[in-house]
């Protein structure tokens, strides 16, 4: 019985720790490419991240529901791109290439992963 118990709690413990993109657990998202956009932050040294993966996205929302969450629902901050490519290997994806693009305000960098099998 406390076998049963404790997988119990291993197993829970290992769900109720997900990192998320739109409530869905980064593991869990079911596509094999994802792009991750990275903006650098005002008078910081850290990036915002944020993950397309063809999900639909409301025109006009005041909430982004394309940040990485922690487990308590926040957004995931990343001290780099390299940070937050290192995220995104640990949770079963693999670089394939990179681009950037210059805007008149910012400037973004973009990574587009594929999923491991």
């Amino acid at each position: 019985m406390k076998k049963l118990l404790l997988l119990f709690l291993i197993g829970f413990a290992s769900v109720s720790f997900a990192q998320t993109v739109n409530d869905v657990p980064i593991r869990d998202i079911d596509v094999y490419y994802v792009q991750i956009i990275g903006t650098g932050r005002s008078l910081s040294t850290k990036v915002n991240v944020e993950i397309d993966f063809g999900q639909e996205t409301k025109s006009i929302s005041f909430k982004n529901g394309t940040s990485i969450k922690d487990e308590r629902g926040r957004n995931m901050k990343f001290n780099s791109m390299m940070d937050a490519l290192n995220f995104m290997s640990a949770n079963g994806y693999s670089f394939q290439f990179a681009y950037t693009m210059n805007d008149d305000k910012d400037k973004a960098i973009y990574y587009i992963l594929k999923k491991n099998k």
